[in-house]
């Protein structure tokens, strides 16, 4: 055989033992959290509001539900992160709070950053029931995103 032959073999067989191994310690990874009871999403997204818009928090809460309904709410981790003047849509007398109650419902993580709510003379009993809090709104979008999560923001 000749060498370029051989190791042309030779580096085709270590690739197709590192990519099972690879798929391999995945498919282990995935069972284990099934079998603890852990949700395992493969996909991951956050979307940004800061605008006090009620289009606007029709548009992100139609986009998570897209998202849910294309890839499967179990396959699918969804936060939607308020700050500035997004925030105010929390509140409790908001025009989209059963919109937001609904995304809730169906598992959307719905953040509020408290520095906007602190800024704006906000509490946690003027917002929705139900609300994940972060202390800063850009921060939390940035840990996200280091996280592999997707960014959108519509």
């Amino acid at each position: 055989m000749k060498p370029f032959n051989i190791y042309s073999t030779i580096l085709a067989s270590a690739f197709l033992i590192i990519t099972t191994s690879a798929f391999s310690q995945n498919a282990l990874a995935v069972e284990g959290s099934k079998a603890s009871g852990q949700h395992v999403a493969v996909s991951k997204v956050v979307i940004q509001v800061s605008d006090n818009d009620p289009k606007k928090w029709n548009l992100a809460l139609n986009n998570a539900k897209n998202v849910q309904q294309d890839l499967g709410k179990e396959n699918v981790a969804v936060e939607i992160v308020a700050y500035g003047p997004g925030l105010p849509m929390l509140k409790m007398d908001s025009e989209t709070g059963p919109r937001i109650a609904e995304a809730i419902g169906a598992g959307v993580k719905v953040v509020a950053c408290e520095n906007t709510m602190r800024n704006t003379n906000l509490t946690k009993e003027d917002m929705l029931p139900n609300l994940s809090y972060v202390k800063s709104g850009v921060p939390y979008l940035m840990k996200k995103q280091a996280e592999g999560y997707s960014y959108i923001r519509p």
